[in-house]
Protein backbone atom coordinates (compact mmCIF):
# COMPACT_ATOMS: atom_id res chain seq x y z
CA UNK A 1 0.00 0.00 0.00
CA UNK A 2 1.41 3.59 -0.98
CA UNK A 3 1.61 5.82 1.80
CA UNK A 4 0.57 9.47 0.77
CA UNK A 5 4.10 11.92 1.20
CA UNK A 6 2.11 14.75 3.04
CA UNK A 7 6.00 16.24 3.02
CA UNK A 8 6.07 16.64 -0.74
CA UNK A 9 2.15 17.80 -0.99
CA UNK A 10 2.42 20.44 1.69
CA UNK A 11 5.92 21.97 0.33
CA UNK A 12 5.09 25.21 -1.52
CA UNK A 13 5.15 24.73 -4.92
CA UNK A 14 6.74 28.30 -6.03
CA UNK A 15 7.35 29.85 -2.15
CA UNK A 16 5.87 33.61 -1.33
CA UNK A 17 7.44 34.96 1.48
CA UNK A 18 4.53 37.64 0.68
CA UNK A 19 1.67 34.55 1.23
CA UNK A 20 3.32 33.60 4.37
CA UNK A 21 3.48 36.60 5.79
CA UNK A 22 0.19 37.69 5.48
CA UNK A 23 -0.77 34.51 6.75
CA UNK A 24 1.24 34.42 9.87
CA UNK A 25 0.26 37.88 10.87
CA UNK A 26 -3.75 37.26 10.07
CA UNK A 27 -3.41 34.43 12.21
CA UNK A 28 -1.01 35.75 15.20
CA UNK A 29 -3.47 38.69 15.11
CA UNK A 30 -6.57 36.29 15.40
CA UNK A 31 -5.17 34.20 18.14
CA UNK A 32 -4.36 37.48 19.99
CA UNK A 33 -7.65 39.12 19.27
CA UNK A 34 -9.38 36.06 20.48
CA UNK A 35 -7.24 35.61 23.90
CA UNK A 36 -8.18 39.60 24.25
CA UNK A 37 -11.78 38.93 23.81
CA UNK A 38 -12.28 35.83 25.80
CA UNK A 39 -10.15 37.85 28.74
CA UNK A 40 -12.82 41.09 28.41
CA UNK A 41 -15.67 38.32 27.84
CA UNK A 42 -17.00 39.30 24.87
CA UNK A 43 -18.90 36.55 23.15
CA UNK A 44 -17.25 35.13 20.22
CA UNK A 45 -18.26 31.74 19.36
CA UNK A 46 -16.61 28.27 18.81
CA UNK A 47 -18.37 28.03 15.14
CA UNK A 48 -17.01 31.80 14.51
CA UNK A 49 -13.63 30.41 15.31
CA UNK A 50 -13.84 27.14 13.27
CA UNK A 51 -15.33 29.01 10.40
CA UNK A 52 -12.16 31.76 10.29
CA UNK A 53 -9.48 28.90 10.22
CA UNK A 54 -10.84 26.56 8.11
CA UNK A 55 -11.66 29.00 5.46
CA UNK A 56 -7.97 30.78 6.01
CA UNK A 57 -6.40 26.83 6.01
CA UNK A 58 -8.24 26.46 2.88
CA UNK A 59 -7.07 29.42 1.04
CA UNK A 60 -3.69 29.09 2.30
CA UNK A 61 -3.83 25.31 1.02
CA UNK A 62 -4.29 25.96 -2.35
CA UNK A 63 -2.45 29.18 -2.77
CA UNK A 64 1.09 28.00 -1.25
CA UNK A 65 1.10 23.86 -1.29
CA UNK A 66 2.04 21.62 -4.24
CA UNK A 67 -1.67 22.21 -4.95
CA UNK A 68 -0.39 25.34 -6.62
CA UNK A 69 1.07 23.38 -8.83
CA UNK A 70 -1.34 21.36 -10.04
CA UNK A 71 -3.10 24.56 -10.60
CA UNK A 72 -1.16 25.66 -12.64
CA UNK A 73 -0.91 22.66 -14.69
CA UNK A 74 -4.34 21.41 -15.33
CA UNK A 75 -7.64 23.63 -15.85
CA UNK A 76 -9.76 22.03 -13.24
CA UNK A 77 -7.48 22.26 -10.75
CA UNK A 78 -6.94 26.30 -11.63
CA UNK A 79 -11.22 26.34 -10.94
CA UNK A 80 -10.76 24.11 -8.20
CA UNK A 81 -8.27 26.95 -6.79
CA UNK A 82 -10.59 29.91 -7.52
CA UNK A 83 -13.56 28.13 -6.02
CA UNK A 84 -11.99 27.99 -2.71
CA UNK A 85 -10.49 31.34 -2.85
CA UNK A 86 -13.51 33.41 -4.20
CA UNK A 87 -16.02 30.67 -2.98
CA UNK A 88 -15.76 28.68 -0.49
CA UNK A 89 -12.83 30.04 1.47
CA UNK A 90 -14.12 33.36 1.04
CA UNK A 91 -17.24 32.45 2.38
CA UNK A 92 -15.86 30.62 5.69
CA UNK A 93 -14.15 33.94 6.46
CA UNK A 94 -16.89 36.53 5.87
CA UNK A 95 -19.19 33.76 8.08
CA UNK A 96 -16.65 34.09 10.75
CA UNK A 97 -17.25 38.12 10.92
CA UNK A 98 -13.45 38.04 12.18
CA UNK A 99 -13.15 41.92 12.08
CA UNK A 100 -13.52 43.03 15.69
CA UNK A 101 -11.10 40.01 16.52
CA UNK A 102 -8.22 41.15 14.47
CA UNK A 103 -8.91 44.46 15.66
CA UNK A 104 -8.59 43.60 19.00
CA UNK A 105 -5.57 41.35 18.13
CA UNK A 106 -3.78 44.63 17.13
CA UNK A 107 -1.40 46.30 19.58
CA UNK A 108 -2.85 49.43 20.90
CA UNK A 109 -0.32 51.75 19.57
CA UNK A 110 -0.86 50.55 16.35
CA UNK A 111 -4.73 50.65 16.93
CA UNK A 112 -4.97 54.11 17.70
CA UNK A 113 -2.20 55.67 15.40
CA UNK A 114 -2.23 53.73 12.28
CA UNK A 115 -6.11 51.73 12.02
CA UNK A 116 -8.42 54.35 14.31
CA UNK A 117 -7.29 56.79 11.26
CA UNK A 118 -7.16 54.32 8.45
CA UNK A 119 -10.83 53.65 9.39
CA UNK A 120 -11.58 57.12 9.72
CA UNK A 121 -10.15 57.96 6.47
CA UNK A 122 -12.57 59.61 3.67
CA UNK A 123 -11.19 58.19 0.73
CA UNK A 124 -10.73 54.84 2.53
CA UNK A 125 -14.20 54.70 3.70
CA UNK A 126 -15.47 55.97 0.21
CA UNK A 127 -13.88 53.28 -1.56
CA UNK A 128 -15.17 50.90 0.70
CA UNK A 129 -18.85 52.27 0.24
CA UNK A 130 -18.25 51.36 -3.13
CA UNK A 131 -16.89 48.14 -3.25
CA UNK A 132 -20.32 47.12 -0.77
CA UNK A 133 -22.60 48.80 -3.05
CA UNK A 134 -25.49 46.12 -3.98
CA UNK A 135 -24.71 46.53 -7.67
CA UNK A 136 -21.04 47.12 -7.40
CA UNK A 137 -20.27 44.44 -5.25
CA UNK A 138 -22.13 41.77 -7.29
CA UNK A 139 -20.97 43.06 -10.86
CA UNK A 140 -17.21 42.43 -9.60
CA UNK A 141 -18.29 39.29 -8.24
CA UNK A 142 -19.25 37.71 -11.31
CA UNK A 143 -17.36 40.24 -13.83
CA UNK A 144 -14.01 39.20 -12.40
CA UNK A 145 -14.65 35.62 -12.71
CA UNK A 146 -15.43 36.51 -16.68
CA UNK A 147 -12.71 38.44 -17.39
CA UNK A 148 -9.98 36.22 -15.64
CA UNK A 149 -11.83 33.55 -17.83
CA UNK A 150 -11.23 35.12 -21.00
CA UNK A 151 -9.03 32.69 -23.20
CA UNK A 152 -6.34 36.25 -23.84
CA UNK A 153 -6.01 37.01 -20.19
CA UNK A 154 -6.24 33.57 -18.87
CA UNK A 155 -2.79 32.94 -21.35
CA UNK A 156 -1.03 36.01 -19.84
CA UNK A 157 -1.90 35.27 -16.53
CA UNK A 158 -0.64 31.46 -16.75
CA UNK A 159 2.55 33.13 -18.26
CA UNK A 160 3.09 36.08 -16.03
CA UNK A 161 4.24 35.04 -12.07
CA UNK A 162 2.81 39.13 -10.87
CA UNK A 163 -0.31 38.82 -13.20
CA UNK A 164 -0.90 34.90 -11.82
CA UNK A 165 -0.63 36.00 -8.34
CA UNK A 166 -2.91 39.56 -9.02
CA UNK A 167 -5.16 37.01 -10.58
CA UNK A 168 -5.35 34.75 -7.36
CA UNK A 169 -5.45 38.02 -4.83
CA UNK A 170 -8.15 39.62 -6.36
CA UNK A 171 -9.84 36.72 -6.55
CA UNK A 172 -9.80 36.21 -2.76
CA UNK A 173 -9.98 39.77 -1.49
CA UNK A 174 -13.35 40.15 -4.32
CA UNK A 175 -14.78 37.23 -2.63
CA UNK A 176 -14.33 38.11 0.48
CA UNK A 177 -15.93 41.33 0.25
CA UNK A 178 -18.83 40.23 -1.25
CA UNK A 179 -19.75 37.30 0.64
CA UNK A 180 -19.31 40.09 3.74
CA UNK A 181 -22.02 42.10 2.09
CA UNK A 182 -24.12 39.07 2.02
CA UNK A 183 -23.70 37.75 5.41
CA UNK A 184 -22.70 40.31 7.73
CA UNK A 185 -25.65 40.43 10.12
CA UNK A 186 -26.30 44.14 9.91
CA UNK A 187 -28.57 45.93 7.16
CA UNK A 188 -26.97 48.97 7.65
CA UNK A 189 -23.55 48.63 6.79
CA UNK A 190 -24.05 48.76 2.81
CA UNK A 191 -23.42 51.82 0.54
CA UNK A 192 -27.00 51.66 0.56
CA UNK A 193 -29.41 49.86 3.37
CA UNK A 194 -29.67 45.96 2.21
CA UNK A 195 -32.21 43.81 3.96
CA UNK A 196 -32.57 40.19 3.62
CA UNK A 197 -34.88 39.58 0.50
CA UNK A 198 -32.68 41.92 -1.24
CA UNK A 199 -29.75 39.37 -0.78
CA UNK A 200 -31.65 36.83 -1.47
CA UNK A 201 -32.26 37.78 -4.90
CA UNK A 202 -28.68 39.61 -5.48
CA UNK A 203 -27.59 35.87 -4.44
CA UNK A 204 -30.07 34.36 -7.16
CA UNK A 205 -29.00 36.86 -9.78
CA UNK A 206 -25.16 36.30 -9.93
CA UNK A 207 -25.78 32.19 -10.07
CA UNK A 208 -27.05 32.98 -14.22
CA UNK A 209 -24.11 34.45 -15.19
CA UNK A 210 -22.19 31.52 -13.71
CA UNK A 211 -23.87 28.94 -14.56
CA UNK A 212 -23.85 29.99 -18.43
CA UNK A 213 -20.46 30.74 -18.24
CA UNK A 214 -19.71 27.45 -16.77
CA UNK A 215 -21.78 25.16 -19.49
CA UNK A 216 -20.20 26.91 -21.97
CA UNK A 217 -16.99 26.11 -20.84
CA UNK A 218 -18.08 22.50 -20.43
CA UNK A 219 -19.99 21.73 -23.80
CA UNK A 220 -17.69 23.69 -25.89
CA UNK A 221 -16.11 21.46 -28.93
CA UNK A 222 -13.24 23.73 -29.37
CA UNK A 223 -10.13 23.95 -26.52
CA UNK A 224 -10.89 27.23 -24.93
CA UNK A 225 -7.51 27.71 -23.13
CA UNK A 226 -4.65 26.46 -24.75
CA UNK A 227 -1.69 27.21 -22.23
CA UNK A 228 -2.35 23.91 -20.58
CA UNK A 229 -1.57 22.34 -23.95
CA UNK A 230 1.48 24.45 -24.26
CA UNK A 231 3.09 24.65 -21.25
CA UNK A 232 2.36 20.61 -20.50
CA UNK A 233 -0.44 19.08 -18.06
CA UNK A 234 0.57 17.97 -14.73
CA UNK A 235 -1.56 14.22 -15.79
CA UNK A 236 -2.22 12.64 -18.63
CA UNK A 237 -5.83 13.70 -18.92
CA UNK A 238 -7.47 14.83 -22.06
CA UNK A 239 -7.51 18.11 -22.58
CA UNK A 240 -11.49 18.07 -23.58
CA UNK A 241 -12.04 16.00 -20.39
CA UNK A 242 -9.34 18.57 -18.64
CA UNK A 243 -12.16 21.45 -19.97
CA UNK A 244 -15.30 19.92 -18.92
CA UNK A 245 -14.12 19.24 -15.28
CA UNK A 246 -13.47 23.03 -15.01
CA UNK A 247 -16.44 23.81 -16.47
CA UNK A 248 -18.72 21.25 -14.53
CA UNK A 249 -16.85 23.57 -11.27
CA UNK A 250 -17.47 26.92 -12.62
CA UNK A 251 -20.96 25.86 -13.37
CA UNK A 252 -22.44 23.33 -10.20
CA UNK A 253 -20.28 24.51 -7.11
CA UNK A 254 -21.34 27.95 -7.90
CA UNK A 255 -25.22 27.67 -8.00
CA UNK A 256 -24.43 25.69 -4.53
CA UNK A 257 -22.56 28.22 -2.97
CA UNK A 258 -25.43 30.49 -3.77
CA UNK A 259 -27.79 28.35 -2.30
CA UNK A 260 -26.22 27.70 1.10
CA UNK A 261 -25.52 31.51 0.96
CA UNK A 262 -29.21 31.85 0.62
CA UNK A 263 -29.77 29.20 3.84
CA UNK A 264 -27.17 31.54 5.84
CA UNK A 265 -29.47 34.74 4.63
CA UNK A 266 -32.64 33.19 5.39
CA UNK A 267 -31.30 31.80 9.00
CA UNK A 268 -30.29 35.27 9.90
CA UNK A 269 -33.92 36.90 9.03
CA UNK A 270 -35.56 33.89 11.48
CA UNK A 271 -33.53 34.75 14.16
CA UNK A 272 -33.94 38.27 13.72
CA UNK A 273 -37.92 38.16 13.34
CA UNK A 274 -37.62 35.87 16.66
CA UNK A 275 -35.72 37.99 18.50
CA UNK A 276 -38.53 40.75 17.50
CA UNK A 277 -41.25 38.80 18.71
CA UNK A 278 -39.93 38.23 22.15
CA UNK A 279 -38.83 41.61 22.84
CA UNK A 280 -41.25 42.64 25.85
CA UNK A 281 -43.60 45.12 24.47
CA UNK A 282 -41.49 47.68 22.38
CA UNK A 283 -42.62 51.00 22.23
CA UNK A 284 -42.56 53.87 20.01
CA UNK A 285 -39.14 54.94 21.48
CA UNK A 286 -37.62 52.25 20.47
CA UNK A 287 -36.56 51.24 16.71
CA UNK A 288 -34.66 47.92 15.10
CA UNK A 289 -31.01 49.02 14.63
CA UNK A 290 -30.87 46.45 12.05
CA UNK A 291 -27.90 44.07 13.85
CA UNK A 292 -29.80 40.71 14.13
CA UNK A 293 -32.51 41.59 15.09
CA UNK A 294 -31.19 43.40 18.61
CA UNK A 295 -33.59 46.63 19.97
CA UNK A 296 -32.00 49.87 20.93
CA UNK A 297 -33.96 52.57 22.14
CA UNK A 298 -33.67 56.23 20.71
CA UNK A 299 -32.07 58.76 22.93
Amino acid sequence: MQTIDWGYLLTPYQFSPVIVGVTVVVLALYIRGARAAAQQQLPVGFGRHLAFFAGLTLCYAVLHTRFDYYAQYMFFMHRLQHLVLHHLGAFLIALSAPWSVLALGVPVGIRKRGLRPLLCNPMARGLYRVLQHPVVAPTLFVGLIYFWLTPSVHFDAMLNLRLYHLMNASMLVDGILFWWLMLNPSVQHAAVRLGYGRRILILVLITLPQVVLGAYIALSKQELFDIYALCGRAWPVPPEVDQQLGGLLTWIPAAMMSVLGILVVLRMLLHQEQAQSEAPNPTAAEVDDGDSGRIRSTP
